[in-house]
């Protein structure tokens, strides 16, 4: 029995488990895991989805489920336009191959229908694993992330089937996966190395003597290293809780800028404390209403954020960007036609800024960036006075 070059084969007692290495846009993927299925006629097909990864490919209209007021509310901005911008530059690139992003692993699902295969959904619920990857982030470094998806999802290069069978390479690969690991290393362990034990554990659960498994190829060497181990499957999709320490950390330039203040009070020197006001105003103002308009911000919610920065940084329960996120939604109010329109949108700068959705989420995020900025300059400043 012969099988495509990406499949790599497991043998365990009497059961085989036959492992398809994909790339997501690639239309030989897709042939391949249609031939695999055939040829081997499983007992199951264990695809890398979860429910909500498998209801989204097959609902459309997904989009227009959006709330962008409760994705403000729920400081969910700069998660949100990082899923956009993904989903944005995996679209672009299936344009150009002329395949849609997951086609591989909905031709699995109806492969297993076809010769009537049981179906697992393999994978870790989305939410899970993005929370966990999100919650290993600094903020700095959610934006680094961010700056590269976007970066991906804008370019204009050329990418060609040649290309993604690449990506399938195991020797090409590995280099990949090990430079990634050396840039982004809070990223990879919960994007990768946890889904990895997590997709091999439940495979080993699967029902059958003769399992076929699809997966992306950067999961399979990991899988493979991961066989015979038990792995906690509900431990792994714990969202942990921050830090105690990082909660701290975020009442620090509060309680010090409150501090410098309270002793310019204290000292009764009003050049003292009129200085170190100052010193605190302009910066957290002029920085989040800077942003904001490069954002492409009305006027009302550049005014909103000069007027809400210098008081949002000195309490962390609630960010500039999500007070001037809140304006903006209101004054663009955008639309269930917007929404639908994000994932062709995302796809350019005029796309983004054109779009009522996408401009509120920049903004906001903006915003938050602008406060911050403003924060820390204010913060160094009232230091160097004291």
């Amino acid at each position: 029995m012969e099988l495509g070059p990406n499949v790599t084969t497991l043998q365990r007692g009497d059961r085989t488990v036959y492992i398809v290495g994909t790339a997501h846009i690639s239309e030989k993927s897709v042939v391949e895991v249609r031939e695999t299925i055939e040829t081997v006629r499983p007992d199951t097909v264990c695809v890398e989805l979860c429910k909500t990864r498998f209801e989204a490919l097959r609902d459309e209209t997904r989009w227009e489920k959006l709330d962008i007021f409760q994705v403000i509310r729920e400081r969910k901005v700069l998660f949100l336009l990082s899923s956009l911008a993904l989903s944005a530059y995996q679209k672009r690139l299936g344009a150009m191959l002329g395949v849609s992003p997951g086609a591989e692993l909905l031709e699995a699902v109806d492969a297993a229908a076809d010769v009537g295969a049981e179906l697992v959904l393999a994978d870790r619920d989305i939410q899970a694993t993005l929370k966990r990857t999100w919650r290993n982030l600094s903020f700095f470094n959610k934006l680094k992330v961010l700056g590269a998806l976007i970066e991906g999802a804008l370019s204009r290069e050329e990418i060609t089937e040649a290309d993604l069978e690449k990506l399938k390479d195991r020797d090409h690969l590995s280099d990949v996966m090990e430079s990634f690991a050396k840039a982004m290393p809070q990223v990879k362990v919960p994007l990768i190395d946890e889904r990895d034990q997590f997709l091999m554990s439940a495979v080993e659960d699967a029902p059958g003597t003769i399992v076929v498994v699809v997966v992306g190829a950067g999961h399979v060497a990991g899988m493979v290293n991961a066989a015979g181990q038990r792995a906690d499957r509900e431990a792994l999709s714990v969202i942990p809780p921050g830090s105690q320490f990082t909660k701290l950390l975020k009442w620090v330039i509060p309680t010090l800028i409150l501090a410098a203040f309270y002793w310019g009070w204290h000292n009764r020197d009003t050049t003292d404390i009129y200085t170190m006001v100052m010193a605190w105003l302009i910066p957290n103002s002029v920085a989040a209403a800077l942003f904001s308009a490069i954002a492409g911000a009305k006027l009302i919610s550049i005014i909103t954020a000069f007027v809400a920065s210098p008081i949002t940084s000195l309490n962390p329960t609630i960010g500039a960007g999500m007070v001037v996120g809140l304006v903006e939604a209101w004054l663009r109010k955008p639309t269930v036609a917007d929404a639908k329109l994000l994932g062709d949108d995302m796809q350019s700068i005029r796309g983004v800024y054109r779009n009522p959705f996408s401009r509120v989420l920049l903004v906001a995020v903006a915003a938050t960036m602008g406060s911050a900025v403003g924060a820390w300059i204010g913060t160094a400043w009232i230091v160097a006075l004291l």
